[in-house]
């Protein structure tokens, strides 16, 4: 039997008329009572578009021609956010940017939780919306036609990478360097066999992680180091699994030796990582982000305080400074120690670092037992919806929730306020200028009533 062959799509560009912008930035349009997302377009816009893709509810295109502009239309500051995935609001003013974040938030609230917070406060933003990426995962790719090894993000809405030789958004110690990192790749005998490439930046040092999945030649070794003396980079390789990275350039004395570090100097805080650890990719957003959680808590001395998906103490030991006991909490052991480490880095021995299971009833471990006064919850994209049913448990006063999903944000605060808590304010930060990612903080006080 023949496979039935995929119907071709239409060659011809096709004129689309924007109404609004779906929630992962592209702009809707309708015809003949089919729904049109077309990348690159914004509501009150006319453009012609190429199409893309073709289902039997909607179609995908891509904006070649904008007919009819609106004011919040900007330059894309990169030559490539046409095409790369790594972006999908380049073409979007900043203040636009900013309305749709907190109209994506508003509209999950409403949706998910079927509540509204008693006050929306002003969203927090980026001093700088280019050269502030300060993690990303980098593919890898040799292709054959071209004789060159692609470095980079992959293409809006298919699995190729973007032809880059730079990126904007990147902390430039990264995003400058991607044309010379081609070209060293393409150099070494195990060009076809690099995977990809994990960066990471500290106030200080960045750093290259290599997934090697063959064993390196000397030579090949000795091109890596020289590409890191060069341009002043670490450079870590990854044979196998995670645990498997190790620092190659400059020469490591052990694993506590390979740390990168950012400061939060309002609370006198040197935090020290792993390249592969998680931590916000944007410094200054994170700084702000920091100062408004404690704040918002209103951490009293002496007061005992919970942080919920702890991390390697980003919100711990900044709590620990204005309180008396801070007790951080993290399902991942390596992020546990880490956040030991810091903690005797800096001093301080009012807080402790515990390992749990963060999916569900934990009220009953012995650092929950004496309660808390106030909670800290940070928790990753799927929520924490099992844990806000047992925070009450806890008869913490207030507790601030930091999101990096509004959906989960609204279904977790629809919880918290059918548990005893008024949603107090809420708001969104812009971690990620120039995408979709929408984060954002909340604050819940118990209700007296």
């Amino acid at each position: 039997m023949s496979r039935r062959r995929r119907k071709a799509l239409p060659t011809e560009p096709v004129r689309c008329s924007i109404e609004t912008l779906s929630h992962d930035g592209r702009g809707i349009a309708r015809q003949d009572g089919k729904t049109q997302f077309v990348d690159g377009a914004l509501p009150g816009e006319t453009v012609m578009a190429k199409m893309v893709s073709t289902r039997s509810k909607f179609d995908e295109l891509r904006a070649i021609e904008v007919l009819e502009s609106v004011p919040e239309r900007q330059e894309s500051p990169c030559g490539f956010a046409d095409l790369c995935g790594g972006c999908s609001l380049q073409h979007m003013s900043g203040d636009a940017q900013i309305r749709f974040k907190e109209d994506t938030l508003r509209e999950h609230f409403a949706h998910f939780g079927g509540i509204e917070p008693e006050e929306w406060i002003a969203p927090m933003r980026s001093d700088n919306t280019l050269g502030y990426r300060r993690k990303a995962r980098l593919g890898v790719r040799y292709v054959t036609a071209r004789e060159s090894v692609l470095v980079g993000f992959r293409e809006k809405r298919n699995s190729f990478l973007t032809d880059i030789d730079r990126c904007v958004v990147m902390d430039p110690r990264i995003g400058e360097r991607i044309m010379p990192l081609r070209e060293m790749l393409y150099e070494l005998e195990a060009y076809k066999r690099i995977a990809q490439v994990e960066v990471a930046c500290g106030d200080d040092v960045a750093a290259m992680v290599f997934r090697n999945m063959d064993e390196l030649s000397e030579s090949d070794r000795t091109r890596l180091i020289e590409f890191g003396k060069a341009h002043d980079l670490h450079i870590y390789l990854q044979p196998k699994g995670p645990d498997t990275v190790h620092r190659i350039w400059p020469e490591s004395s052990g694993h506590e030796d390979e740390r990168l570090s950012y400061r939060l100097d309002e609370f006198d805080l040197t935090m020290q990582f792993h390249p592969m650890d998680f931590t916000q990719v944007n410094a200054g957003i994170n700084q702000k982000m920091v100062r408004r959680a404690v704040e918002w808590l209103d951490i009293q001395p002496g007061e005992r305080v919970l942080d919920l998906f702890c991390g390697l103490g980003n919100f711990t030991l900044p709590l620990a400074r204005r309180s008396g006991q801070v007790v951080g909490v993290e399902g991942d052991d390596a992020m546990v120690v880490r956040g030991r480490e810091n903690a005797r880095l800096n001093g301080l021995d009012n807080v402790s670092f515990h390992g749990a299971d963060l999916h569900g009833d934990f009220t009953g471990q012995s650092w929950a037992k004496e309660g808390f006064d106030k909670i800290l919850i940070d928790p990753p994209r799927s929520g924490a919806e099992e844990i806000c049913k047992y925070l009450t448990a806890f008869g913490a006063g207030r507790i601030v929730y930091v999101s990096c999903n509004p959906a989960t944000l609204a279904r977790d605060a629809g919880v918290m306020v059918r548990n005893g808590y008024r949603l107090v304010r809420a708001g969104v930060m812009d971690m990620f200028p120039h995408t979709t990612h929408v984060e954002s903080i909340a604050l819940f006080e118990r209700d007296a009533s």
